[in-house]
């Protein structure tokens, strides 16, 4: 999805951001800016188990069967993948690492919000050297059960291998599962398991007790037990050019938040405050930050924020417009 920010809007959002996260120390998962200038759109993080400190990224559209590894240490892409045995993708929003060791791509995206019938997820093997190369991917037809919409949020269970697709809407979405196991040869049926904010990325823990799912201006995290969705909490994000992306560093230790552009960057946040780390419920005063019905409280609570930042980005636009014709 292309950006419609103007230079004046980027600036009062970084304004209302606040101070910039830590920067980690030198060394892989760091962050970083992807240098390779073939890499405008850049929609869907994935950490790499095989090789530390790589990351999988691809563009959002109008590139090609295309995946991309880059090195967190230097920004530069060390292997271009191309997809062979898949048709020519529409809309990639997505991408994410199985427990099987493929890479999962999504094709997911909708702008006009339910104009296809029919959506795509692609599957192939995480190459074990990393160097260009063409690989033949297997390719799933994906339907939703209650019909068509847009989605940019991809995620496989580490631990099942199951995957769940967040749809994105305005008034909030859906989290959608899907079935046990894809297999080709027909549609694989997503059904709606969840209710959820509206959502550009999302990415599981890597022990699977926890889904993070990101938006233009927030991120929440949800327990997640048994295939639903439990109590949430806010975690930090930073506030990008165009928040698209969202992955854990392989280790859990931290996420990685990317955004779409030319040299885009990756910034690194550490992982704080989930349960069990010093005996306290996520918001620390001993109740729970969110419901545990599914994060409803969750989903319009990042609505009203960035409906709240969205008016204080407009004012600013208007006093700069004013300033102008004066």
């Amino acid at each position: 999805m292309r950006s419609y920010l103007t230079v004046s809007v980027a600036a009062a959002l970084l304004l209302l951001a606040g101070p910039a996260p830590a920067v980690a120390d030198d060394g892989a998962d760091r962050s970083f800016t992807i240098e390779d200038p073939r890499i405008t759109e850049s929609s869907g993080l994935a950490a790499s188990r095989a090789h530390p400190g790589i990351y999988w990224t691809h563009n959002d559209s109008d590139d090609g069967p295309y995946v991309y590894a880059v090195d967190s240490r230097t920004g530069r892409t060390v292997a271009t993948i191309t997809l062979r045995g898949v048709g020519q993708p529409r809309d990639v929003e997505a991408i994410s690492l199985g427990p099987d060791g493929n890479l999962y791509v999504g094709d997911i995206g909708d702008n006009l919000n339910g104009s296809w019938d029919h959506v795509w997820i692609y599957r192939f093997p995480e190459p074990k050297e990393l160097k260009d190369a063409t690989v033949r991917a297997t390719q799933f037809d994906v339907k939703y059960a209650d019909g068509p919409r847009n989605a940019e949020a991809l995620m496989v269970h580490p631990k099942t291998g199951r995957v769940y697709i967040a749809s994105k809407n305005e008034e909030g979405g859906g989290l959608y599962e899907g079935p046990e196991k894809l297999t080709t040869g027909g549609a694989n049926v997503f059904k709606r398991v969840g209710e959820v904010p509206w959502v550009t990325d999302g990415a599981f823990s890597p022990d699977g007790e926890e889904l993070l799912l990101r938006s233009y201006f927030s991120a929440r995290a949800y327990a997640f037990e048994n295939g639903r969705l439990g109590a949430d909490r806010a975690v930090r994000a930073p506030i990008q050019r165009q928040a698209e992306s969202v992955t854990y560093t392989a280790d859990g230790s931290a996420l990685m938040f990317g955004s779409e552009g030319e040299q885009s960057d990756v910034e690194r946040v550490e992982v704080t405050g989930r349960p069990g780390e010093d005996g306290k419920s996520p918001s620390g005063d001993g109740t729970s930050s969110g419901s545990s019905d599914g994060g409803t409280d969750g989903a319009k609570s990042i609505g009203l924020t960035g409906t709240l930042v969205l008016v204080g980005v407009g004012f600013l636009v208007f006093l700069g417009l004013r300033r102008k014709k004066g």
